[in-house]
C-alpha cells in the first residue's frame, strides 16, 4: 500500500509527466511533419479539445448534449470580435477569454438539465444548436462580411508554430480535466450520472454538479472554437453546423472521450476518416455515415473503445499478477459469536420525530408516527413489507417534503429542508438499491461522501473495520454486498450526527450479517454517532438495537425497549405472524 503522501504525489505527477512528453512530441512533430499534415494535426487537436469537453458532460456526468460546436461558436465569435475591434492582447489571450465566455453560456444552457434528462435534454440542446446556426447564417461572424482575417499570435504566426500552440492548449486542457476528474467535483459528476438521489443524500448539490459539468464542457468547446478561427483566419458557420455537433457527440460515445487519451484518439479519427474517404474517392460527407454506424454499435453494446481497452489491459495485469485477495467481514473478525443484546440507551434525545404523516393522494403511507433516537445509540425501525419504513427514511432525509409533523435534530428543526441541507446538518442515509457509482475507486467515493478533508490512513482504517477492499480498488470490481459495506463505511467517515441504514446487510451471508452486527455495535462509541436501522434480519436487529419502533400499515404498533417490543403480542402477530416468541 502506498503511503498517502506518496500516492498523492504520484497522482499529481502523472499528468505533469504525460503533459511534458506530449509537449516534447508536439515540438518534434511540428518540425518533422509535412505542411499539409501539420494542418491536419492542428485540426485533430482542436477536435480533441472539443471531445474532452463532451467527455465531461456526457461520459462523466451522464447527460446528453448535442450542441458542443454551438459553444465553440462563442469562442470563435469572441476571437473574431476582439480581432475586429483590435482589442489589446493577442490570439492566445483571446482564446482564453472566448473559453470563459463559452463557459458562462454553458451554464445558461445547462439550466434545463436541472429538470430534464435523456431524450428531453437531447432535444433541448439540439434545438439550441439549430437556433445558434440559424442566427449565425443571418448575422455572420464579426469581420467575415468585410473579409477581415483573424491574425495568429506573433510568436505562433506560422502553421508549424501554431500547431505547437495547439498542443500547449491541449496539454493545459487535459491537465485541468484530469485534476477535476480526480477531485470532489469529478466524483460528483460520476455520482450524479449514476444516482441523483445518492448524490443529494451525501450532501452534494445536484444543481451545482450538473452546471459545473456544462460550464467546463462549454469552456473547452470555446477554446477549440477560438483555435479553429485562428487556424483558418475567418470563421464560417458551416464549421459549426448542428450535424457536426451530432457527429462529434457520436464520436465521443464511441471513443469514450471522458478518458483523456481517448479524446486525443477521437480527434485523430475526426480527421483521419474523412481523409481516408477522400483518398478512395468517396465523398467526405459519408464520414457522418461511418460515425453513425460506429455510434449504433457503441450504444447497442453499451460500451466504448477506451473502456474496452482498459478492461482488456486490467485483465492482462490481473492474469499476470493475480488478484489481490481481501477477506470478507466474517473472515476478518473470525467466526462470529452468538448475538448479545446491547446496553439500553441512556443518552439525551438526538433525533425526535413528532406526529409525522405522509399521504399519496387518498392513500396514507404514514399516520402520526412519533419516536426518539438517543445520542450514541442504535434504534431499530422494523415492520412487515409495506409498513412504511422506507417512506419514513425518505421523509426524514428530505425526499418527501410534503409530509406533516415535525423532525428535529439536537433540538433544531429540519422539517422542510432539502436533502442536501439535511445531509449537511448531520443526517445521512444509505439506500436499499445500489447507489454507489461503479466508475469510481473506493477512495474517490469515500472522499466524495465524506465532504471533508480526510487522510488516506483514516479511510483505510474505516474500510478495514468493515472488512472492505483496499481504498484504491475500483468499485466495478466488487460485488453488491461489498458495495453496501463500502457505502456504510463512507457515510461513517462523513461523521454525521445520525446515520439511517436501510437494510445495509442485504447481499451478505448469515455469518457476515452477524459479523456486521458486531461492527455496528461499536459504531456509536467508536465514531460518536447514532444509528437508525431498518432491517428484516431479526438476528441482526436483536444484536445491535437497544430500542425499537415497529410500524404496521404506516402506524406505530409499539416503541420502546427491545425486550418489551419483541414481547408485545401485537408485534408478534403483525411482524412475524406468531402469537409467541420463538
Amino acid at each position: 500500500m502506498l503511503h498517502a503522501k506518496t500516492f498523492a504525489t504520484s497522482r499529481i505527477g502523472m499528468p505533469i509527466v504525460a503533459g511534458t512528453l506530449a509537449i516534447v512530441a508536439g515540438l518534434i512533430l511540428s518540425l518533422a511533419l509535412p505542411g499539409y499534415y501539420v494542418f491536419l494535426g492542428t485540426s485533430a487537436i482542436v477536435a480533441a479539445i472539443s471531445l474532452l469537453g463532451l467527455g465531461v458532460v456526457t461520459g462523466s456526468a451522464g447527460m446528453i448534449a448535442l450542441c458542443q460546436l454551438s459553444f465553440a461558436v462563442i469562442g470563435a465569435w469572441v476571437v473574431s470580435g476582439l480581432n475586429f475591434i483590435k482589442a489589446p492582447g493577442d490570439g492566445v489571450l483571446w482564446i482564453v477569454v472566448g473559453g470563459l465566455a463559452a463557459g458562462v453560456v454553458g451554464i445558461l444552457v445547462g439550466l434545463p438539465a436541472l429538470r430534464l434528462r435523456g431524450v428531453n435534454l437531447a432535444v433541448v440542446t439540439l434545438g439550441f444548436a439549430a437556433a445558434m446556426h440559424l442566427t449565425l447564417t443571418k448575422f455572420q461572424f464579426p469581420g467575415s462580411t468585410t473579409n477581415v482575417r483573424v491574425l495568429k499570435p506573433e510568436l505562433f504566426s506560422t502553421d508549424r508554430s501554431f500547431f505547437f500552440l495547439a498542443v500547449l492548449f491541449l496539454v493545459a486542457c487535459g491537465i485541468v480535466v484530469y485534476a477535476l476528474q480526480h477531485s470532489r467535483v469529478g466524483s460528483g459528476w460520476r455520482s450524479v450520472a449514476f444516482s441523483e438521489r445518492g448524490t443529494a443524500s451525501a450532501g452534494g448539490s445536484v444543481r451545482t454538479t450538473k452546471l459545473t459539468a456544462f460550464a467546463v464542457s462549454a469552456a473547452l468547446a470555446g477554446v477549440s472554437g477560438g483555435l479553429v478561427t485562428l487556424q483558418v483566419g475567418i470563421a464560417s458557420p458551416s464549421t459549426f453546423a448542428p450535424l457536426q455537433s451530432l457527429a462529434l457527440y457520436v464520436l465521443a460515445i464511441v471513443a469514450g472521450s471522458y478518458l483523456i487519451e481517448m479524446a486525443v484518439f477521437g480527434g485523430i479519427l475526426w480527421v483521419l476518416i474523412p481523409e481516408l474517404l477522400k483518398k478512395f474517392g468517396v465523398p467526405q460527407d459519408w464520414g457522418f455515415v461511418v460515425f453513425g454506424l460506429l455510434g449504433i454499435q457503441a450504444l447497442t453494446t453499451n460500451s466504448n473503445l477506451g473502456q474496452d481497452l482498459r478492461n482488456l489491459w486490467a485483465k492482462r495485469v490481473q492474469k499476470r499478477t493475480g488478484t489481490l485477495a481481501h477477506g470478507s467481514l466474517a473472515h476478518a473478525l473470525g467466526h462470529p459469536s452468538a448475538a448479545i443484546a446491547p446496553d439500553a440507551s441512556t443518552g439525551a434525545p438526538l433525533l425526535e420525530v413528532s406526529n409525522l404523516s405522509v399521504s399519496f393522494g387518498q392513500v396514507k403511507a404514514l399516520t402520526d408516527v412519533s419516536f426518539t433516537v438517543a445520542e450514541n445509540s442504535i434504534m431499530g425501525l422494523i415492520g412487515p413489507n409495506g409498513a412504511g419504513k422506507s417512506t419514513m427514511i425518505d421523509a426524514l432525509t428530505g425526499f418527501l417534503p410534503q409530509h406533516t409533523g415535525t423532525v428535529t435534530l439536537a433540538g433544531e428543526s429540519v422539517t422542510g429542508q432539502t436533502p442536501v441541507r439535511i445531509a449537511r446538518l448531520g443526517i445521512r442515509r444509505t439506500f436499499q438499491q445500489d447507489r454507489v457509482p461503479p466508475s469510481l475507486t473506493i477512495e474517490a467515493y469515500v472522499r466524495f461522501v465524506a465532504r471533508r478533508s480526510v487522510s488516506l490512513a483514516e479511510i483505510e482504517q474505516t474500510l478495514a473495520f468493515f472488512g472492505c477492499p483496499p481504498a484504491r480498488t475500483h468499485l466495478r470490481q466488487v460485488d453488491v454486498g461489498t458495495r453496501r459495506l463500502v457505502e456504510v463505511a463512507a457515510q461513517i467517515v462523513a461523521k454525521p450526527r445520525i446515520l439511517l441504514l436501510d437494510e445495509p446487510a442485504a447481499g451478505l451471508s448469515h455469518d457476515e450479517h452477524l459479523a456486521f452486527a458486531q461492527r455496528l455495535l461499536q459504531v456509536p462509541a467508536r465514531f460518536g454517532m447514532s444509528i437508525l436501522l431498518i432491517e428484516h434480519d431479526l438476528d441482526l436487529v436483536r444484536t445491535v438495537c437497544s430500542t425499537m419502533t415497529v410500524l404496521n400499515f404506516g402506524e406505530v404498533l409499539a416503541s420502546g425497549d427491545q425486550n418489551d417490543v419483541l414481547a408485545d403480542p401485537a408485534v408478534l402477530k403483525a411482524y412475524m405472524g406468531e402469537t409467541e416468541m420463538i
